[in-house]
C-alpha cells in the first residue's frame, strides 16, 4: 500500500461515526460452546449448552417431527408463503390448549388467545413490549435467572429488579422470594418459570406455588410465565403445566411465553407462542392488533416451517401420542443421569451434600461449584460449563459420566 493510500485509510478510520461503539461482552454459553467445538481432545465433555443429547452425545430429531416433515413434503398444498403477523393459527390454537388444558373454561369463554413468536425468547420480548405500552410497572426476574430475562425487559424500557430465588445454603428455593413478593410495589410484573427453573432446576412445591399466588393476588401483581420445558421436565405435559393452570384457576390475568425448542427438539426453527389470558374477552382483539403492530415493525411475520411441524404434531392424534412417548423417554434419560451422577459422587465420598442433583428437575442442575472450580474444569480437564456452576444434565451419558464425576470430585477436594 502506498503512503498516500495508507494516510487516506487512517483518516477514514479516524473519521468513522462508530468509533465510540464499545465491544459488547460475548454470550457466556455460546462462547463456551465455541471453545468446546474447537477443542480436539477426544474425551471433552460439554454440559454448558441447554440442548438435549442422546446417549451417544448427538442431537436428537424426534420421530414425530420426522413424520410431520414427510407429511409436509407430500402435501401438494404446502408452500413457503408468508404467514400472517400473528402466525399459523392451527399452531397457536393448539399451543394455547396445550398450556391451559383442552377443557379449560378460559378457552370456552374466549378469554385466551395465542400469538406465534420467535421461540420463547420472542414471546417474552413481544409480550414485554405490549406490557410496557399499556401497563407501566416494575418487572421482577429471578436471581439467578436465564440470561435473557434481564436484557429483554430492560431493553423494553422496564425498571428491572431481581428477586433472590436460589439459596446457596440449602441449594433450594430461597425463602426471601416470598418477602420480595410482599414488599414489591403493588401491580408489579413477576417473571415466573412454569417448571424446570433455568438455571437452578429448583421448582416451588405445589404448596409454595399456592403461597406465591396468594401473595400476588393480594398485591395485584401480574404473572408472566416463561414455559420453555412443558413435558420435557417431568415427562408429563399436564404435570408440567400445573403452576400455570393453578394461577388461571385463581382468576389471574397473565401472559405465558411458550417454547417448542426443547420438547419438540426444534431449536433452530424458533417455534414459540405467546398466550394471553384476560378477564374481558372484548379486549383481546385490541391486544391482538397491538401485537401485530409491534411484530410488523420488528420482524413482519414469524417463520413458517417449524410452526407447521408443531401444528401437525399437536393436531394429529397419532403424532401427538408418539410425541408424548418420546417426551417421557427424553425426560427419563435425564432423570437416570441425575441418579447416576449422585450415586457416583456418593460412592467417591465427594465432600459436601449432593442430594440437590436428584431433588432438582429438568435439564439443568445448579451444582454449587465455585467459579474457580468451574474454570479449572474447563481449563485443565476439558469439561465445558459456565462459571456459575450450572450444568446441562443432557450432556452426560453412560460413557462420560464417570469421568465427569471424578473431575467434580477432584476440583471439590483441591480448588476453592
Amino acid at each position: 500500500m502506498s503512503n498516500r493510500m495508507h494516510q487516506v485509510s487512517e483518516h477514514l478510520k479516524a473519521s468513522s461515526q462508530f468509533n465510540n461503539v464499545n465491544l459488547a461482552p460475548p454470550d457466556p454459553i455460546l462462547k463456551m460452546n465455541a471453545i468446546y467445538k474447537a477443542d480436539p481432545d477426544p474425551v471433552k465433555i460439554s454440559v454448558g449448552v441447554g440442548a438435549y443429547r442422546t446417549e451417544e452425545g448427538k442431537p436428537y430429531i424426534l420421530n414425530c417431527v420426522k413424520k410431520a416433515e414427510r407429511m409436509m413434503l407430500d402435501d401438494p398444498n404446502n408452500d413457503h408463503e408468508y404467514l400472517p403477523m400473528a402466525g399459523l393459527q392451527s399452531f397457536t390454537d393448539a399451543a394455547v390448549k396445550l398450556i391451559l388444558g383442552a377443557d379449560s373454561h378460559i378457552i370456552k369463554e374466549n378469554r385466551a388467545i395465542g400469538f406465534q413468536a420467535i421461540s420463547g425468547t420472542g414471546a417474552l420480548r413481544v409480550g414485554a413490549e405490549l406490557l410496557n405500552r399499556f401497563r407501566k410497572s416494575i418487572a421482577y426476574v429471578s436471581k439467578p435467572t436465564w440470561g435473557n430475562h434481564l436484557a429483554i425487559f430492560g431493553d423494553c424500557g422496564f425498571e428491572v429488579r431481581e428477586y433472590q430465588y436460589w439459596d446457596p445454603a440449602t441449594r433450594g428455593l430461597n425463602e426471601s422470594f416470598f418477602d420480595t413478593l410482599r414488599s414489591a410495589p403493588n401491580g408489579s410484573i413477576f417473571v415466573l418459570h412454569g417448571c424446570a427453573h433455568n438455571p437452578t432446576g429448583v421448582d416451588p412445591t405445589e404448596e409454595q406455588w399456592k403461597l406465591v399466588a396468594k401473595i400476588m393476588k393480594e398485591k395485584n401483581h401480574f404473572p408472566f410465565f416463561d414455559c420453555a420445558y412443558q413435558g420435557f421436565a417431568s415427562g408429563d405435559l399436564d404435570k408440567d403445566a400445573w403452576s400455570v393452570r393453578y394461577f388461571v384457576d385463581q382468576g389471574f390475568e397473565m401472559f405465558i411465553a411458550q417454547s417448542f425448542a426443547k420438547n419438540l427438539g426444534l431449536y433452530g426453527e424458533r417455534v414459540g407462542n405467546l398466550t394471553l389470558v384476560v378477564h374481558n374477552p372484548d379486549v383481546l382483539p385490541k391486544m391482538h392488533s397491538n401485537l401485530c403492530k409491534i411484530v410488523r415493525a420488528m420482524y413482519s411475520c414469524p417463520p413458517a416451517h417449524g410452526a407447521k411441524i408443531a401444528s401437525l404434531v399437536l393436531n394429529t392424534p397419532e403424532l401427538y401420542k408418539e410425541w408424548t412417548v418420546e417426551l417421557k423417554a427424553m425426560a427419563d434419560r435425564i432423570k437416570e443421569m441425575r441418579v447416576m451422577l449422585f450415586d457416583l459422587l456418593t460412592e467417591m465420598k465427594t465432600p459436601g451434600t449432593w442430594n440437590h442433583i436428584t431433588d432438582q428437575i429438568g435439564m439443568f442442575t445448579f451444582t454449587g461449584l465455585t467459579q474457580n472450580q468451574c474454570k479449572t474444569l474447563v481449563g485443565e480437564h476439558h469439561i465445558y460449563l459456565i462459571d456459575n456452576g450450572r450444568i446441562s444434565i443432557a450432556g452426560l451419558n453412560t460413557k462420560n459420566i464417570r469421568r465427569f464425576a471424578e473431575k467434580i470430585d477432584w476440583v471439590v477436594r483441591n480448588i476453592q
